[in-house]
């Protein structure tokens, strides 16, 4: 009896049962159009910060569910100066965040141009531009070699290691691939919702890279939903909702890649999750909409440009709480002039003092 979803007898011809998925489908297209028509008929300053939001949270949250915590205003500053969108002072991005934005960048503003062998390479490229994983020297831009034995899904500590998943072996791969991208490219009477989930789950069990399968497959899901919205514009992040149920996103996918080529299950699970996503969406729109009416009603108060800063960044949602020091440290000035700038905005009834006291005093935006 074959072990994995890639040795069973037809593979890869996947079978869903439609039936079972119209309602769920139904319901995501229906909350998707409602999603895409609401942010749409903002102005332009607000829909750029949506899109702003969005593909921050998606580069920053896929690269999460593998271990790797990218910078955000890194992040932020790379894709803002990409579409050329004025966001005051850029932080440089290192090259690891620069790829990664490259990547995701190239799927979504580029939806509609053919996914070839090449592209995927290039993704890959972008992704691991010092050749290297970690510590690890690896095979970049090209298929994945089974010089060190083959290609598994590991956990555990040395010795008591548990195989998740073992992946087809590396001489199998142009074929595989081949089989891949003529399906992507081909045209089919099925909606791209589900081409999404499918192209996610076939992609990753294939896994034909040394390393970035997940964060590619992922990119080439984003690239199917931006397809079906028929806008490059994103306002939804499926990676940022995989990140929040990122063990139940590893079990469904063990449990699909170890069961049949009926993969209803999945797609039902795959759905759900992006129904979920369009509630972490609403909290975006809610976000863009409250720092909006705030530079409205503060729009006469002279701000130097280092509170400007702070500012956007507390409402953009700042990682802990803001000290004098760490306020010194993000805005590159002595901890007097911090304390001053910090006060001042205390004074004006913008910021609060957080209880506690001393050195480590915290600050956040005043309830408005």
């Amino acid at each position: 009896m074959p072990t994995y979803i890639h040795q069973l007898p037809g593979w890869p011809n996947f079978t869903w049962d439609d039936k079972a998925l119209a309602g769920l489908l139904a319901k995501v297209r229906n909350r998707q159009g409602r999603l895409v028509g609401r942010m749409e008929a903002l102005g332009f300053p607000l829909r750029s910060e949506a899109v702003l939001q969005t593909l921050t949270q998606d580069v920053v949250k896929s690269s999460e569910i593998e271990g790797e915590v990218l910078d955000t205003d890194q992040v932020r500053s790379s894709i803002a100066s990409r579409l050329g969108m004025d966001i005051g002072a850029l932080t440089p991005a290192d090259r690891n965040a620069e790829g990664v934005v490259e990547m995701m960048l190239d799927a979504t503003q580029k939806y509609d141009s053919p996914l070839t062998t090449e592209r995927l390479l290039g993704w890959h490229a972008a992704l691991f531009p010092t050749g290297r994983s970690g510590m690890h020297k690896i095979k970049v831009a090209a298929w994945r070699a089974d010089t060190s034995g083959p290609m598994q899904v590991v956990s555990g500590p040395i010795g008591k290691q548990r195989v998740h998943y073992e992946a087809p072996e590396a001489a199998r791969l142009d074929a595989e691939m081949k089989a891949f991208v003529d399906w992507f490219e081909s045209k089919m009477d099925i909606d791209p919702v589900l081409k999404a989930g499918i192209a996610h789950l076939w992609l990753v069990t294939i896994h034909p890279f040394d390393d970035g399968n997940g964060r590619i497959a992922r990119a080439i899901a984003d690239m199917a939903l931006a397809c079906s919205d028929h806008s490059a514009q994103r306002f939804y992040s499926m990676s940022a909702q995989i990140r929040l149920e990122r063990n139940a996103y590893y079990d469904m996918l063990e449990a699909t890649q170890k069961g049949e080529l009926d993969i209803t299950t999945w797609l039902e699970w795959f759905l759900q999750c992006l129904d979920r996503a369009f509630d972490g969406a609403e909290e975006t729109l809610a976000n863009v909409l409250r720092k909006a009416e705030f530079w409205k009603r503060h729009a006469a108060v002279p701000f130097n440009d280092r509170q400007r800063d702070i500012l956007h960044r507390l409402l953009g949602g700042f990682e802990g709480k803001l000290t004098s020091s760490k306020y010194a440290l993000i805005e590159k000035t002595s901890p007097d002039t911090a304390l001053r700038d910090i006060n001042d905005l205390v004074e004006r009834g913008i910021l609060k003092k957080d209880e506690g006291g001393g050195r480590s005093t915290g600050y956040s935006l005043a309830a408005t």
